[in-house]
C-alpha cells in the first residue's frame, strides 16, 4: 500500500492542476466577455455621440447663417423706408413706406378686405360708371393656384371711355391686380362689361425651432 501513495497523490495534484486551470481559464473568459461587452457598449456610445456632435455643428452652422441673413434683410428693409416711389404711393403720410408692401401682397388671404377695397374705392368714383355685381370666390377656384384671390364683377357705362378709366384704375392699383378676362356687351344706349381678375397674397414666413432625435441605430 505505501507503494500506491505517490502515484495516487500525483494523480489528485494533477485532479487539482486541471481544476485550478479550468477555473482560471473560466475566470478569464468571464473577463474577457465582459471587456468585449463594455468595449462594444463604449464604442456605440461613441459613434453616437459623435452622429450628436455633428448635429449640433450642423445646427450651429444653420444659425449662424440665418444671423447673417437676418442682419442683412434688416439693412435692405432699412433701405427700402427712403425708397421715393414706396413714399409716394403710402395711402396716408404717416406710414412707413414698408405698408406699401404689405398693401400691394398681403401675409393673409385677406378676401374681404380685397372685396371692401374693390366696392369702396376701385370700382368706384368714375363718372358715369355704376357696379352691378361684384362677386369674390373662394381661394383655389378655377384651377386658381394658392397665393391667389379670384373675383368678378360687371359694371355698366353710357360711355366707353369710362370702362377704360376703369381697368387703368386697376392698373394702377397698389394691390397686384392681374385681369384674366373681359366681357364687353353693347346695346344702344349703355356698354356692360364683365371682368375675370385675381390679386394676390404671400403667407408670411415663420421661424420655428424644433427637437430633433438622434436615433441610437
Amino acid at each position: 500500500m505505501a507503494t500506491l501513495q505517490p502515484a495516487m497523490k500525483k494523480r489528485q495534484v494533477i485532479a487539482n492542476s486541471n481544476r485550478t486551470m479550468f477555473l482560471w481559464i473560466a475566470i478569464m473568459s468571464a473577463v474577457v466577455g465582459i471587456c468585449a461587452v463594455v468595449g462594444y457598449f463604449l464604442l456605440q456610445q461613441i459613434v453616437y455621440k459623435t452622429k450628436v456632435t455633428n448635429q449640433l455643428d450642423a445646427t450651429s452652422a444653420i444659425l449662424t447663417k440665418s444671423n447673417d441673413n437676418a442682419q442683412t434683410l434688416i439693412q435692405n428693409v432699412q433701405v427700402l423706408e427712403t425708397n421715393a416711389a414706396l413714399n409716394a404711393a403710402k395711402a396716408q403720410p404717416g406710414e412707413k413706406a414698408l405698408q406699401v408692401v404689405l398693401d400691394s401682397l398681403p401675409a393673409d388671404v385677406n378676401t374681404l378686405a380685397l372685396g371692401a377695397s374693390l366696392q369702396k374705392s376701385l370700382l368706384t368714383g368714375v363718372s358715369g360708371l355704376s357696379v352691378e355685381s361684384l362677386t369674390m370666390l373662394p381661394s383655389g377656384t378655377s384651377g386658381e393656384h394658392d397665393g391667389q384671390l379670384a373675383f368678378t364683377f360687371v359694371v355698366r357705362a353710357n360711355d366707353a371711355s369710362s370702362l377704360k378709366d376703369l381697368l387703368h384704375r386697376l392698373e394702377r392699383s397698389i394691390r397686384i391686380i392681374d385681369v384674366d378676362s373681359v366681357s364687353l356687351e353693347k346695346t344702344q344706349n349703355s356698354y356692360t362689361m364683365s371682368v375675370e381678375a385675381h390679386a394676390y397674397y404671400q403667407i408670411a414666413a415663420g421661424v420655428v425651432l424644433t427637437d430633433k432625435v438622434v436615433p441610437v441605430k
